[in-house]
């Protein structure tokens, strides 16, 4: 494991059995370096297009602060999208953070795991919108049914 896990993740100091000892500790982990800087710019400027709707993702784009009056000069309170990916060139099958991520989910949890699920929240510097109470599992499974 150790291997692979140095494999997937060439800047990581951390052994995987370091990892899985901080996880079943603390009940979660902070994974640093999972992409470098050169990689990241492509998912930067995925998400600065997503948000900025040079991609067109209102299948999926919802506003978590409609609980809210719609402030001036936004077109969302909070913006969400769920299944970014999905807009991706390539989809999520091309991802590098993808992949990377499901390779440490099994190196530290088992070769079942598999990618259920990604979302974006975009909430503006300064915003005063409240984010809502919510309990995220509650509606997984009536979105994978209808909507994905």
């Amino acid at each position: 494991l150790i291997h692979f896990y140095k494999r997937i993740c060439t800047n990581m100091l951390e052994k995987i059995e370091d990892l899985k000892e901080n996880l079943e500790k603390n009940g979660h982990l902070v994974i640093n370096n999972i992409l470098n800087k050169d990689e990241l710019k492509f998912y930067d400027k995925f998400c600065e297009d997503l948000l900025k709707n040079n991609i067109d993702a209102r299948r999926h784009r919802h506003d978590l602060g409609n609980h809210e009056k719609l402030k001036d000069g936004l077109s969302e309170n909070i913006c969400q999208v769920m299944w970014p990916s999905i807009y991706m060139e390539g989809g999520r099958d091309n991802s590098l953070l993808h992949s990377r991520v499901v390779d440490i989910a099994k190196a530290l949890l088992g070769e079942d795991m598999a990618f259920d699920f990604d979302m974006i929240i975009s909430k503006e510097a300064g915003s005063m919108t409240e984010t809502p109470w919510h309990q995220d599992e509650s509606y997984w499974y009536f979105f994978v049914l209808c909507y994905h």
